[in-house]
């Protein structure tokens, strides 16, 4: 009895797989067709390398300090070391504050990438909730992410209409 519970639900499930329709989307290829992507991922690149070679002269005075101090240790007096220790201690915390300014969870470079991207995602996800709705598609996968894709035919992939219904 058990056996045939088991196989009467497997059969069900069975049909139920076969019945829903899927498409799979390229968003990386999609990306790369919008010149506006390429603009922002230039200008976050841009804005990133600035940044970080800001980071970068505060550690690096930090480390010139550091040099300097240890070179002439056996010059200075206790108070004297401890009063450049507490300088070298104080740059070394700003440019940990700077990057977190710039490059933290919450940082300028993840609200500029918010600012910039997150409007051309938004479109996309948009263009392909409009065509799976059009071609009355069940699911959408993304090859692009960590989906592993071992067959695909040309009639489950939506980039190019993705792109038609963008205006691209």
């Amino acid at each position: 009895m058990n056996k045939s519970i088991l196989l009467i639900v497997g059969l069900l499930v069975g049909f139920q797989l076969s019945a829903q329709r899927f498409g799979i989307v390229d968003s990386e290829m999609i990306l790369t067709q919008i010149p506006a992507y390429a603009q922002a991922k230039t200008q976050l690149n841009e804005l990133s390398v600035k940044w970080q070679g800001e980071v970068e002269a505060l550690q690096s005075e930090a480390e010139a300090l550091r040099q300097a101090l240890n070179a002439e240790k056996v010059l200075l007096t206790d108070e004297m070391q401890k009063e450049r220790m507490m300088v070298i201690d104080a740059k070394e915390k700003e440019a940990r504050e700077l990057q977190r300014k710039y490059f933290g969870p919450e940082g300028e470079i993840f609200k500029k990438r918010q600012t910039l991207i997150r409007p051309i995602q938004d479109q996309i996800f948009n263009a392909v909730q409009d065509v799976a709705r059009k071609r009355k598609l069940d699911v959408v996968f993304d090859k692009s992410s960590d989906l592993i894709v071992l067959y695909m035919t040309e009639q489950v992939d939506i980039s190019d209409d993705v792109l038609k219904v963008m205006g691209y």
